[in-house]
């Protein structure tokens, strides 16, 4: 059976934390992807920006709700959830909006198996991470479906 490393992406296509959102955007349309690893200075996978994490800006922000105890306001979300969520709204670079909590994959990883993380966790675009820590390719929605062909 095939694998992650028989079909994943070498020439790796990334943005760094401090590119700018319009960058983002550009390289997803140019490069026809829906997202890309964020890579710090040493080329170490920070997390993943995504066409999601910039169309989450155009969200309505929803007031948070409010419950009031004598002449106290007490938040129903915490103020973190509230700060993050302003924080990726309001954000004008890749750190502001990218997903940290990344899924990845070994180069070994079947591909029923890359199937079924990319269906049960919603992600599109799996990191692959070698056993020494190493970014060594990307798999996408697109590379598994190529498989079909």
């Amino acid at each position: 059976m095939k694998t992650a490393q028989d079909i994943m992406t070498t020439e790796i296509v990334s943005v760094s934390p401090d590119s700018s959102n319009r960058e983002l955007a550009k390289l997803l349309l140019s490069h026809n992807i829906s997202g890309v690893p964020v890579l710090d200075d040493n080329s170490r996978l920070c997390g993943i920006a995504t066409e999601s994490d910039l169309i989450y800006q155009n969200k309505k922000y929803r007031v948070p709700a409010v419950i009031t105890i004598l002449d106290s306001f007490l938040f129903l979300d915490s103020p973190d959830k509230m700060e993050r969520e302003l924080k990726k709204i309001a954000g004008a670079t890749v750190q502001d909006i990218y997903t940290e909590a990344v899924v990845s994959i070994h180069p070994d990883t079947p591909l029923d198996e890359i199937a079924t993380i990319m269906t049960e966790k919603k992600v599109h675009t799996l990191p692959v991470i070698s056993d020494s820590g190493d970014m060594i390719g990307i798999v996408g929605k697109k590379d598994l479906i190529r498989t079909i062909l």
